[in-house]
């Protein structure tokens, strides 16, 4: 401890000084002695002061020390004084609070496990009735039927298929914040990771025709865990997808150095509308060039992948037109 980087120790430090300085000359129109007896009370009341002040800043020190160990997760730490004083009333009060603080994060934790076991037996009960429903609308397409019928069917299993994927998200979105999925640290190649999201859309892309240019450079990779990774590209490729016109294109580049992996995903469709930018990420929000089928779940969810992997994603619009979506896996803590 440094007792000399506090700045009322220096001032007062000067203006004692001063104040010893005066009173010596004062005393040296008494005689020498005078300036002696001066000079030596002085100096002892300023060793004095030196040292119970320096033993009142160690004990601040001592408290901020635990404090730090506090917020860094140690839980065995006291703050509760063995003596009496207006520091010791401070340390008791913080301790106070420490304790509440404990109890509501773990309460936090508590409802937060609840909503993902929640989540999890109402996603296990519709699947029962979904799986249902989906036989009996297989049953009806083997029928023989008009074609108004035969749209309808398809309409169904549309919709059914939307509705399974946005239960798995939310599912998904539900064990994430619960802090329930432990993720795998593997090596993942990007060249490896784009094959494995984009083959699940390739129907998608030939329907739409939709080209692909794919720029990974430096054998571009990063450690992490292989099926979330390539369900949070997968949401983002699959918007891209959906956002470009027929014919449109899809451009993908990777690129890697010390700091981070980047991965860069864009189209040539509409784009955001500027509004929109700094809430595409957020929750159940639907943009105002979304698609009537979007339920606003899936970039949210990737966000919070990319997070988990010690990462950060960002959208903005292009220059020449189209969408834009830049990853950054960072090697290091941000």
């Amino acid at each position: 401890m440094n007792l000399f980087r506090n700045k009322e120790i220096k001032v007062f430090l000067f203006h004692y000084l001063l104040l010893a300085t005066a009173a010596s000359v004062a005393a040296s129109f008494i005689s020498v002695w005078a300036v002696i007896l001066i000079f030596g009370v002085c100096v002892m009341s300023a060793l004095l002061f030196i040292v119970f002040t320096g033993k009142r800043y160690q004990a601040i020190s001592d408290l901020n020390a635990k404090i730090d160990g506090i917020l860094h997760g140690e839980s065995n730490i006291s703050l509760i004084p063995d003596e009496e004083g207006e520091l010791a009333v401070l340390c008791s009060e913080l301790s106070k609070m420490t304790l509440r603080m404990r109890d509501q994060a773990d309460r936090l934790e508590k409802d937060k496990r609840y909503l993902s076991d929640s989540l999890a037996d109402i996603s296990h009960q519709l699947r029962t009735p979904l799986t249902s429903i989906r036989m009996l609308v297989s049953g009806l397409a083997n029928e023989e039927q008009s074609t108004g019928q035969q749209a309808k069917v398809r309409k169904v299993n549309t919709l059914l298929d939307r509705t399974e994927w946005m239960i798995a998200t939310l599912l998904k979105i539900a064990r994430l914040e619960s802090g329930t999925v432990q993720f795998s640290d593997e090596f993942i190649p990007i060249d490896s990771l784009i094959n494995d999201t984009l083959e699940p859309l390739e129907i998608l892309m030939d329907i739409k025709n939709i080209h692909l240019s794919c720029d990974i450079k430096n054998n571009a990779g990063f450690t992490g865990d292989r099926l979330w990774s390539t369900e949070a590209i997968g949401n983002i490729l699959k918007n891209c997808i959906e956002h470009c016109p027929n014919g449109g294109k899809l451009e993908i580049h990777s690129t890697e150095n010390p700091l981070y992996t980047e991965v860069i995903i864009s189209d040539n469709g509409t784009g955001f509308d500027e509004k929109d930018i700094p809430h595409l990420f957020d929750r159940f929000y639907r943009g105002s060039n979304s698609t009537k089928e979007s339920a606003g779940i899936g970039l949210n969810l990737s966000r919070m992948i990319i997070s988990k992997l010690n990462g950060v994603i960002t959208a903005a619009n292009k220059a020449c037109g189209g969408a834009q979506f830049t990853i950054r896996i960072y090697k290091g803590a941000i």
